[in-house]
């Protein structure tokens, strides 16, 4: 290879690196929302996508096979702690989203970002990255699972739901920190209030949890944020307010995804126990009946 070679090779090599760290650049930094670029985990992807690897790897492969022969643990009092700040947490995003947005000057049609730096605009960004740190909590939810051997409720739907959240919301707190988005996060804040007080109660009154009748209108719940998030989104097809309007193709396709897998998950939950219990009821009573008709002298033979 002559000097004229390497030369060459050597500059389209910068011009390659150059082109790559301007893309990047431009992508994670120019694209940003100036206010927020620079907040915890914001700044590259790097950071919130290596936790969510390291999640995955934990609890797919490296918890279960540490948890193999040992015995679970029971985790009670860090249960509910635990419970008992996510309630706190999802109560305040749902508090912060109403009275700082959406009861007051938001449009319920159409809501573009204020990207200023007036008190309110900046408490309505600082809601959403709020959210998002709120969303990698939650991560906490599975890793309790694996150590307490709770396998069978780490579904494909649960890996799903907190994995895409995380990144989902990381989007918002880097992108658009407020606006027509901000609804999903108040309506899902408010059903995690529902959900952790659930798990809070089940938490601290275990033997009491057969009397929480209401857990599987919880799943329902989950299910009508999702329709509500899908027609909110839907009005970007026909109002326009300078929200991206290319989010649909993200959000939408999300809540039909996500409808669908909380549906089926209803369905094998709730209603095929409701069949069982049906089903144990019809044979208890054909028993009694049974037993009621020879006890009667009429079932016997001479």
């Amino acid at each position: 290879m002559n000097a004229t070679s390497a030369v060459h090779i050597d500059r389209m090599s910068n011009i390659y690196n150059n082109s790559v760290a301007r893309f990047y650049d431009f992508v994670f930094h120019d694209l940003s929302d100036p206010r927020t670029r620079d907040w915890f985990l914001l700044p590259s992807p790097v950071p919130g996508a290596s936790l969510l690897i390291g999640y995955l790897y934990f609890v797919l492969s490296w918890g279960p096979k540490h948890m193999e022969h040992r015995k679970p643990y029971q985790l009670k009092n860090i249960l509910v702690v635990y419970n008992f700040l996510q309630v706190l947490l999802s109560f305040w995003l749902f508090y912060e989203g109403l009275d700082a947005a959406w009861l007051r000057k938001y449009s319920w049609k159409c809501q573009p970002v204020d990207f200023s730096n007036s008190p309110e605009a900046l408490r309505v960004a600082r809601g959403v990255y709020i959210y998002f740190l709120a969303k990698l909590s939650e991560l906490l939810d599975t890793v309790f699972f694996v150590l307490r051997k709770k396998q069978s409720q780490i579904t494909f739907l649960h890996l799903y739901h907190h994995t895409v959240m995380p990144m989902i919301s990381w989007g918002a707190a880097k992108y658009y920190p407020g606006g027509h988005g901000t609804f999903i996060g108040v309506i899902n804040s408010f059903v995690h209030v529902i959900m952790y007080t659930y798990y809070l109660l089940a938490a601290l009154l275990p033997q009491y949890q057969k009397y929480l009748w209401w857990k599987r209108y919880i799943t329902t719940l989950q299910m009508a944020q999702f329709c509500l998030a899908f027609l909110h989104t839907c009005q970007l097809l026909v109002y326009d307010c300078d929200y991206p309007k290319w989010s649909v193709v993200l959000i939408l396709p999300n809540a039909m995804f996500f409808y669908f897998l909380f549906a089926d998950f209803y369905s094998i939950a709730y209603k095929s126990t409701e069949t069982r219990s049906k089903s144990m009821e019809g044979k208890e009573d054909a028993k009694k009946a049974a037993n009621g008709y020879v006890q009667n002298g009429k079932g016997k033979t001479d």
